[in-house]
């Protein structure tokens, strides 16, 4: 999936935790050869081509499709899963295979733990008894700064922006690169979902403000093109930190 993966586990590493570490990253391994667009010979890639079709992938394939139509449905085709017309359900991949790599330890004991997924977050319990995990948002303007912190237990963190890759989430409805924000973070209870909204989100710019709010358990954290922050009202419940130098203004 083109980044680094990271697991902090904080119960107790018995053997059926250590065997499902293993697990979960064989888990995420699979998923990159099947869904990874940069691999020729992937099933994603070869289905783009016509070269299979769905039936003759991993079931998996058809399940993460069907969650792409839904996000489609539910951003008002903000989310895609074939942005400049090619098949690419990355959007979606990343957090539904970080979610199920949870999942996987949580089974087996492992009921504090945190995933990190090139910087979207599933984390499970708590990172020690009595304190929540806490999250650092990167400043997409400012390296080395955070523009806010993210604190609670069993959350999902995702943030979309320009500060790893540029201006590359393509607007569908325009065609073109979306710029009217240059990070926005999400936070909910399930990192597939959280991961693709945030994506739409991004996509919609400003107009994100009161979509968002229309979906259930998400909250959000942005910062503007033009060095603005807002976030939605139940953000704040999570722990905030402003964006130094910047205006703050809640939705």
């Amino acid at each position: 999936m083109g980044t680094v993966f990271s697991f902090a586990v904080r119960s107790e590493p018995t053997r059926a935790v250590t065997r499902a570490m293993a697990d979960a990253v064989a888990w995420l391994h699979r998923v990159d050869a099947v869904f990874s667009p940069y691999r020729t010979h992937s099933q994603i890639s070869r289905l783009g081509r016509g070269e299979l079709t769905v039936g003759q992938c991993d079931q998996e394939v058809a399940e993460v499709l069907d969650l792409c139509r839904t996000a489609t449905r539910t951003s008002g085709g903000r989310f895609s899963s074939t942005p400049g017309g090619r098949l690419d359900p990355s959007g979606m991949v990343k957090g539904w295979a970080v979610e199920r790599a949870s999942q996987i330890l949580y089974e087996a004991g492992a009921r504090h733990h945190c995933l990190n997924g090139g910087g979207d977050i599933q984390a499970r319990g708590e990172a020690a008894p009595g304190r929540p995990w806490s999250v650092g948002v990167a400043h997409p303007l400012h390296p080395g700064d955070l523009t806010t912190v993210v604190r609670g237990r069993d959350l999902a963190v995702a943030t979309s922006g320009t500060a790893e890759r540029g201006h590359h989430i393509v607007d569908p409805h325009s065609g073109r690169p979306a710029t009217g924000l240059v990070s926005i973070t999400l936070v909910g209870r399930h990192l597939t979902e959280v991961d693709a909204m945030a994506t739409a989100a991004f996509a919609m710019g400003d107009d994100a403000r009161e979509w968002i709010q229309s979906l259930d358990g998400i909250e959000a954290f942005a910062v503007t093109a033009d060095v603005r922050v807002w976030w939605t009202p139940g953000f704040a419940e999570h722990g905030l930190i402003p964006a130094r130098g910047s205006q703050s203004e809640a939705a």
